[in-house]
């Protein structure tokens, strides 16, 4: 006989570790089983150049859809610190700064870039989108709204424009600047393959979820990086007394009709089979299946970003003259106007690296520099994290290595463009006098943390409400088999780093009883 536990979570990242100590507090007995030698999945945080004092948040890198009930529930000890500077975007030897402080500066750029005109609509939209995400937000928490309870959430306009319209329609209407229609549909194709005209409704859902974070739409600095995130879970599930293993992969899940049966690997290669009144899978949709021996009843995801990570002797000098360190505190588009985000996905669609690629560079260091060590933190040194978008999995699918190269090529030429010197010239070296630069694609995503063809999202994104009456009232975790239950990003209020669906799994248990 072996041991049953009344939960078996497969996937140590900080959606199944948020399950794990929602259950474990509740005095069930949990079994967290990760593959990986360390727990955290993308959120992780890692010194990856050699002799480097500097804790790099290595995939995953800003915080939004984590509601403060899940931090608050769970008593983690986690600090956020919100970005004075939402964005800055340069073109030619101007840029747009969005300093949501002074009001004054950002309508003078907003001026300086000839885009006065929108910089009325440009408020407006922000203040629509926050007053939406007062609304929506908390119920990210509860049993799912029906679609009609949603509609009268949402309201008529909104259910329009949001949801049944394509939102590149939406933002063409409002804006009149190619520049600032850009700096809004970024939200709409972060992690996501897509064209924001498209009806199918994937940039829309994408758009959604990075407007309604937190209830502001804000994206937040975890201190200490994103492993403190993950840290701060763990301890929370240790101390219920969730027993978590790394180095334990599980190779099946074989549901019946009063518990299933896991069975996992350890590191010596030896096999292992433990009972499970609930399985909860912190693991993307596709590998569930292929634990369960089932095809997938899908198509298969695809990620679509190349994650640059960099360390710096000092912020670069912009073309514009702007102080880097206002450029660089909050999100900084690079050829991201909708013009240059849709020839980057025709391009992509038709099999080429884009040759002017758009990118958003994040510094977390200027906001947290606890991430770098004493002597780093001295000298000015900084982390830079570029994350490139229409980089689809099918771009790498044949020579990973030549199209990672010719990627990181495209994307450091790009941010070359708007810099008066290269980015390259200002990085640090490491222990053996290599550049401080680590590159992943889509591919690498996948080996390095499971991501299906590097899907952030494990899959396209839900709305996050029901979208049949028998789902509604549910916690949106729900499989074929009622005793496995998914627990991460591919559930219906999954994507990002949020422990939503964690916590949900974690709730349709207790629920059952």
């Amino acid at each position: 006989m072996h041991a049953t536990y009344d939960a078996v979570i497969v996937g140590g990242g900080h959606n199944g570790l948020t399950a794990a100590a929602y259950l474990a507090r509740a005095g069930r007995s949990v079994l967290l089983l990760e593959r990986a030698d360390h727990l955290g999945g993308a959120t992780r945080s890692e010194r990856v150049f050699p002799g480097v004092d500097a804790n790099v948040s290595r995939y995953s890198y800003l915080v939004s859809l984590m509601p403060r009930q899940v931090r608050d529930e769970l008593g983690l000890r986690l600090e956020l610190r919100r970005r004075r500077i939402a964005s800055y975007t340069p073109v030619g030897d101007r840029g747009l700064l969005v300093d949501t402080a002074d009001e004054a500066a950002t309508a003078a750029s907003f001026a300086d870039v000839g885009a006065a005109g929108d910089l009325a609509a440009f408020r407006a939209f922000g203040a629509r989108t926050g007053a939406l995400a007062a609304r929506l937000f908390p119920t990210m928490t509860d049993p799912l709204l029906s679609t009609a309870d949603a509609r009268r959430l949402l309201g008529e306009d909104d259910w329009r424009d949001l949801v049944e319209r394509p939102v590149g329609e939406v933002v063409d209407a409002t804006f009149g600047t190619d520049l600032v229609r850009g700096v809004v549909l970024t939200d709409a194709l972060i992690g996501t393959f897509a064209r924001a005209h498209d009806a199918d409704g994937r940039a829309n859902r994408c758009f959604l979820y990075h407007v309604i974070g937190g209830g502001t739409g804000d994206w937040d600095v975890p201190v200490g990086g994103m492993g403190a995130v993950a840290g701060a879970l763990e301890a929370a599930a240790r101390a219920g007394g969730a027993e978590l293993r790394t180095s334990s992969e599980v190779t099946a899940v074989d549901p019946g009709t009063t518990g299933a049966e896991v069975v996992w690997t350890d590191a010596d290669g030896g096999e292992h089979r433990v009972g499970a009144r609930h399985v909860l899978a912190a693991c993307a949709p596709a590998v569930l299946d292929r634990l369960r021996g089932r095809v997938p009843a899908e198509p298969a995801p695809e990620g679509a970003q190349l994650k640059v990570n960099m360390l710096l002797t000092r912020l670069p000098r912009l073309r514009s003259g702007v102080d880097p360190r206002a450029a660089f505190s909050g999100t900084f588009h690079v050829h991201e106007s909708a013009t240059e985000l849709e020839a980057a996905y025709q391009e992509a669609a038709a099999g080429r690296v884009p040759s002017t690629p758009p990118v958003e560079t994040y510094c977390h260091s200027l906001t947290d520099d606890s991430i770098l060590g004493p002597g780093l933190r001295a000298s000015g040194h900084h982390t830079l994290t570029a994350f490139g978008l229409h980089m689809p999995a099918r771009l790498f699918a044949a020579d990973p290595e030549g199209a990672r190269a010719e990627a990181l090529a495209a994307t450091l030429r790009s941010i070359d463009s708007v810099l008066a010197e290269p980015i390259e010239d200002c990085l640090a070296l490491d222990a053996d006098g290599s550049p401080c630069l680590e590159v992943r694609s889509p591919v690498d995503l996948e080996a390095d943390v499971a991501l299906p063809a590097g899907h952030i999202f494990h899959r396209d994104l839900a709305w996050p409400w029901a979208e049949s009456d028998d789902e509604a009232g549910t916690w949106g975790v729900g499989t074929a088999d009622p005793r496995v239950l998914l627990a991460g990003a591919g559930a219906r209020r999954g994507g990002g780093v949020s422990g939503i669906p964690g916590r949900a799994a974690a709730m349709a248990v207790l629920v059952a009883g």
